[in-house]
């Protein structure tokens, strides 16, 4: 049986089922009019963009239809005609481009597919890893070609390019087969809680003085903080417990966030203390030079674990390894 997934406006109006049969979807030009309200001259210019930037291949994407016209069948015999057909490489990239009230609800719907991908680790194969992957790098295309200002999808694009293996990792994970290996053990800094309060405590001073925070900010409610940072650094038999940069990164970004150790902030400050924490280690930086992950994409992990059941800690904690090691 094939894969449906329904996108359906906020406001129930329209609605549009995405079938997974022959791995993809079809509409015509009216009827991504009708899906995005805007006029077929919209639409078209939108088309004529895309394959002039050769953002996408044509004669791959298209299709023609034979459809029985409007008037049926005369003295017998049925009149058909041939109508040019879009699969859903070309709705997703119209979909980021058109400016109406629908675009930005599609691209909030084809976002929150992709977060689910991410937070629920569904299982898919190979062939739909390589779809997803198209359609990730699509979707920035379309985003780059048109500047499209939407931070948390461009966020969650960045790490997911970025992540490319991981799709594979998370679902070995569901079949019980993953491997968290090749990892960093050179570890040359080891977080503690006097140093950790004082760099919270400067953060807070430059925050609200771009009043950026309140009083509020970075006040812990309880132990659990220190308790945090002890948890990650704990040994067994003189070694350990999470011995590598990667996984003491990510479960010190996990655990700031998800403990509500502060009275407000507690992404930010799981964010910040992530960052510095990989900083102190010489571990920040991808091959290039470049920041492994930029401020939009740290925010947008930040709320993947805020958002994420604790069920799932193994998964998201799989996911920020991977993601520091891969780049």
């Amino acid at each position: 049986m094939s894969e449906i997934i329904i996108y359906q406006t906020k406001d129930a109006q329209t609605e549009i089922t995405v079938q997974f049969d022959g791995d993809t979807v079809w509409l015509n030009q009216e009827q991504l009019a009708q899906l995005f309200e805007r006029d077929r001259t919209v639409i078209t210019k939108h088309l004529k963009n895309i394959f002039k930037e050769r953002e996408l291949e044509e004669n791959r994407v298209c299709a023609n239809f034979a459809h029985t016209t409007q008037h049926g069948a005369i003295k017998g015999k049925t009149q058909t005609k041939d109508t040019k057909y879009y699969n859903l490489d070309v709705i997703i990239s119209v979909g980021y481009r058109v400016n109406s009230i629908r675009g930005t609800q599609f691209r909030q719907w084809a976002t929150q597919r992709l977060k689910d991908y991410l937070v629920k680790g569904a299982a898919i194969n190979q062939k739909r890893l390589e779809q997803l992957q198209q359609t990730i790098q699509l979707i920035s295309q379309s985003a780059k070609a048109e500047s499209l200002q939407i931070n948390e999808a461009k966020g969650l694009l960045e790490i997911i390019n970025s992540y490319t293996t991981s799709f594979v990792l998370l679902n070995q994970f569901d079949s019980n087969k993953l491997k968290v290996e090749n990892l960093n053990e050179k570890i040359t800094y080891e977080i503690e809680y006097s140093e950790a309060q004082k760099a919270i405590d400067e953060l807070k001073k430059q925050l609200i003085q771009k009043k950026e925070a309140t009083a509020l900010f970075g006040n812990e409610k309880d132990k659990s903080f220190k308790s945090s940072l002890q948890s990650i650094t704990q040994t067994f038999g003189g070694k350990y417990v999470y011995p590598s940069i990667e996984e003491q990164a990510a479960h010190l970004l996990y655990f700031v966030i998800k403990n509500h150790s502060f009275t407000d902030g507690n992404k930010r400050i799981g964010a910040f203390l992530f960052v510095w924490f990989l900083e102190r280690n010489k571990y920040h930086l991808k091959k290039s030079g470049e920041i492994k992950i930029n401020d939009t994409g740290l925010t947008t992990l930040a709320l993947l674990v805020a958002q994420s059941n604790p069920s799932e800690k193994d998964i998201m904690i799989s996911l920020i390894v991977n993601l520091i090691k891969n780049v």
